[in-house]
């Protein structure tokens, strides 16, 4: 199969199921919440020896916040509730907190399954903290030097899939980064996903295990341009840069839709294929086939 010029390999990406919440974060304006953005999802790539997988899932307008505030709507995703927990937690405390004119709400309230957030929080306060019940929803107001932190007091969990993607192969780095940009700005318009890598895009691909003891995952040798001849390279011929796409997402819909469009996207003039990354399906439940997207 192919997009145009691009070769559409046949073979499948391999995703795992975590767990996700959705943090609501409003601000001032959108200086002070991309800010607050930025510095919550940093460091947040991938739970390989990150804490959680994070990412801006979409902005929100003043008509869609519970404060009538400029807005924005992020994903984390964890192996385990109490693993998102902590992280969560960490992360709001340290980077949302201490920005300037910042508030959290659930982006989950629906959800039966919660984690602590302003409950754990609202120790900061020193026993000055207040809570406020609205709308059956408690609230903690933490007293901070430009007036007060409102923040929920615990967040929705439900069940997601992390690690779907794909790897497209390219002429050269110009050509791999235009269709990179291309297809992360594909997934701009949808909700329910995020790409949580630089920019969203990977080019240190990983695989299981490595020559080296207690490291548990080292570089994608199949799928270095620059190893070609030396392992059982994956590199089609006349490709010399090699980028990958991981997505996040609340279901198989939302992977499976935002492959597709990246895919469809990606297959730009220099693109010579396009592929994922999987472990032979041993390790994952849920395994996206490129030529069933399309």
């Amino acid at each position: 199969m192919q997009i145009g010029n691009t070769q559409i390999i046949d073979t499948f990406a391999e995703a795992f199921g975590m767990v996700y919440t959705r943090v609501l974060i409003t601000a001032f304006d959108q200086h002070w919440l991309d800010a607050a953005a930025n510095e919550f999802c940093g460091y947040g790539s991938s739970v390989i020896a990150c804490d959680a997988e994070a990412g801006v899932e979409r902005r929100l307008s003043s008509n869609e916040t519970p404060d009538g505030r400029p807005g924005v709507s992020i994903l984390a995703f964890g192996f385990s509730a109490d693993a998102l927990a902590k992280a969560v937690s960490n992360r709001v405390g340290q980077c949302v907190m201490t920005c300037a004119s910042t508030a959290v709400f659930d982006g989950l309230p629906q959800a039966e399954k919660r984690m602590p957030l302003g409950k754990s929080l609202r120790y900061f306060g020193d026993g000055y903290q207040k809570s406020k019940v609205i709308g059956g929803t408690r609230y903690w107001r933490i007293p901070v030097m430009d007036g007060e932190f409102l923040c929920v007091e615990s967040l929705g969990i439900e069940k997601g899939v992390a690690g779907g993607n794909i790897i497209f192969q390219a002429i050269d780095q110009a050509t791999a980064l235009t269709a990179a940009r291309k297809a992360i700005e594909s997934l701009a318009p949808m909700s329910n996903i995020i790409a949580p890598f630089p920019g969203g895009v990977a080019r240190s691909g990983s695989k299981v295990g490595s020559k080296y003891k207690g490291l548990r995952a080292s570089t994608s040798d199949t799928n270095c341009p620059t190893l070609r001849g030396r392992v059982e390279s994956q590199v089609v011929a006349g490709a010399n840069c090699v980028l990958e796409i991981v997505l996040d997402g609340t279901g198989e819909e939302a992977i499976a839709a935002g492959m597709k469009a990246a895919m469809q996207a990606a297959a730009i003039d220099g693109v010579l294929a396009i592929s994922a990354g999987n472990y032979g399906g041993k390790l994952g439940k849920f395994h996206f086939h490129l030529k069933d997207l399309l």
